[in-house]
């Protein structure tokens, strides 16, 4: 069995991350050119490495699933590997890529098959780009975010005995917000922003 520790992740050096990667939140910007640059740039690292190094950012593919105005919003129990999400809620799919995924997109979609029981596959929009340097663990992260529409057909969690998930209204997300994760939050803000700006 391998090594969970030495498991490879892929990523960029934070200086070559549009704006440096010093900003928080999520910002429009040509998601394509990015993937371009990860695609000829990015490299793999021990996953354990990369936790503690922030002059290199992890790429996280990160889902916004909808169901027109409805949000798929997840709630992780304590069963979970990782102590740092438990009892968080989040409205985001993803995960760390690694050699085996072909492309950050093909990445996303292996999560998402992973996480969720669907017999569709998710058309991806490429939102935008997300960062936060807050907290450790976001100084070594960055995320490309996506969103895709249910368009009505059924979505659940596959792993129930660690997250229970379904499609809320924008309100009973706004309700629980102090119980998102940071990323979650940071995209819920975003997603509030654009329906004002509509």
């Amino acid at each position: 069995m391998s090594d969970p520790r030495r498991e490879l992740v892929l990523g960029l050096p934070r200086a070559r991350i549009p704006g440096t990667g010093t900003w928080t939140g999520i910002r429009r910007m040509d998601v394509t050119a990015t993937l371009a640059l990860i695609a000829a740039e990015g490299g793999y690292r021990p996953r354990d490495e990369a936790e503690e190094d922030p002059t290199w950012k992890q790429v996280i593919p990160y889902l916004l699933l909808r169901d027109g105005g409805r949000l798929f919003l997840m709630r992780r129990t304590s069963a979970g590997g990782d102590a740092r999400l438990h009892e968080r809620w989040s409205i985001g799919v993803g995960g760390h890529l690694g050699p085996a995924d072909r492309s950050v997109e093909d990445g996303l979609r292996r999560e998402f098959e992973e996480e969720l029981v669907a017999d569709w596959s998710p058309e991806l929009q490429p939102l935008g780009l997300l960062n936060d340097d807050r907290t450790p663990v976001g100084q070594v992260h960055l995320g490309i975010v996506f969103e895709a529409d249910a368009g009505g057909r059924p979505v659940a969690v596959r792993e129930t005995h660690k997250l229970s998930g379904r499609f809320v209204e924008t309100d009973e997300v706004l309700a629980g917000y102090e119980h998102l994760e940071t990323w979650s939050q940071l995209l819920f803000d975003f997603v509030r922003l654009g329906e004002r700006q509509r």
